[in-house]
């Protein structure tokens, strides 16, 4: 790449394939809504696109029992019965396939930790609910785990933040870390009284040496934009009291007005703002150390606005940062 480094983008068919059939919310075709609508607003020109990478699974273990590893490569194999509870089930290829989400994470923290990437986005990536042990919510392998073990191991960073405005709670992340001090969270989501998973309330801060390291800003089913910004003031002060070395954002477009499985009424600007904001606080402590995955967001046209506009938000920075 020459010049400046660009906003790196990781789109493909090995990515796409992570997706269940049959009707189910997260199908295959997110990411080629996502990239339809780039390309129509000209973002495509506007960054460096890369090929999606598959994780090793010494890699994925960072995070994740090599015992659950095992299983999903079993049921890989066969494509029969469900990973977890009933939300996600197998498919012929699922390991592979949830590897390339985990390994294009990866790799993009990888490229920004050097310099190679200014800013970064992963559409389908962001699978939040997976826990060290297990599948659930639609979440094979937690890529926003296994990029903060990857972090800290590789890199031995102690300050990393993740900022998560997905309608679900990450409560795969939030578990997985919560005794852990070097990860702060602060994650904005519906109230868990009302939408699955049920967890995340404003008292969980985290345990132990971590108790006060994690936030969470439940909102009530209908929250709109005004309510999302009064949250996310919150959101800054944490910001800059943390002063992050590295900052990984999970913009699920799902908390946008109309998604067929939430309640908010989230417009695409709130997820551009959090972009935006998150780059510019960045510029004081870890200059274009931020890594975006899409996450949830199962209205095609929601998640096509709200991405692009996180994109966008992320091209406008870089180019004002070079």
């Amino acid at each position: 790449m020459s010049g400046p480094a660009k906003v790196c983008v990781y789109i493909g068919d090995a990515l796409a394939a992570y997706g269940f059939g049959h009707g189910h919310p997260f199908g295959t075709d997110r990411m080629e809504a996502f990239w339809d609508r780039a390309q129509k607003l000209g973002l495509s020109d506007l960054v460096c696109v890369r090929e999606p990478v598959e994780a090793t699974q010494a890699a994925i273990e960072l995070f994740h029992d090599h015992a659950y590893v095992e299983r999903v490569k079993a049921q890989s194999q066969t494509g029969q019965g469900f990973l977890d509870y009933g939300d996600t089930p197998a498919f012929a290829g699922v390991y592979e396939a949830a590897a390339h989400v985990v390994g294009s994470a990866v790799d993009a923290a990888a490229r920004l930790m050097v310099g190679e990437c200014h800013y970064a986005f992963v559409p389908i990536a962001g699978l939040h609910h997976a826990r060290r042990d297990g599948a659930a919510g639609f979440c094979v392998f937690n890529d926003c785990g296994v990029v903060m073990e990857h972090l800290m191991t590789a890199y031995g960073l102690q300050r990393l933040l993740y900022v998560d405005i997905d309608a679900h709670h990450g409560d795969g992340v939030y578990y997985g870390f919560e005794s852990d001090p070097r990860v702060y969270i602060a994650d904005i989501h519906e109230d868990g009284e009302y939408l699955y998973p049920g967890t995340g309330a404003a008292d969980e801060t985290g345990s132990g040496a971590a108790r006060g390291t994690k936030h969470n800003f439940p909102l009530g089913p209908g929250a709109g934009d005004d309510a999302f910004l009064s949250a996310w003031a919150k959101i800054e002060t944490i910001v800059e009291q943390v002063k992050p070395e590295f900052i990984l954002l999970q913009c699920g477009a799902d908390s946008l007005a109309g998604d067929p499985i939430t309640h908010m009424n989230l417009s695409a600007r709130s997820h551009a703002h959090a972009a935006a904001r998150l780059c510019h606080m960045a510029a004081r402590h870890c200059p274009g150390r931020v890594l975006a995955v899409g996450g949830g967001g199962y209205n095609r046209r929601n998640l096509a606005e709200a991405w692009t506009g996180v994109v966008q938000a992320l091209v406008e920075s870089q180019l004002s940062a070079a």
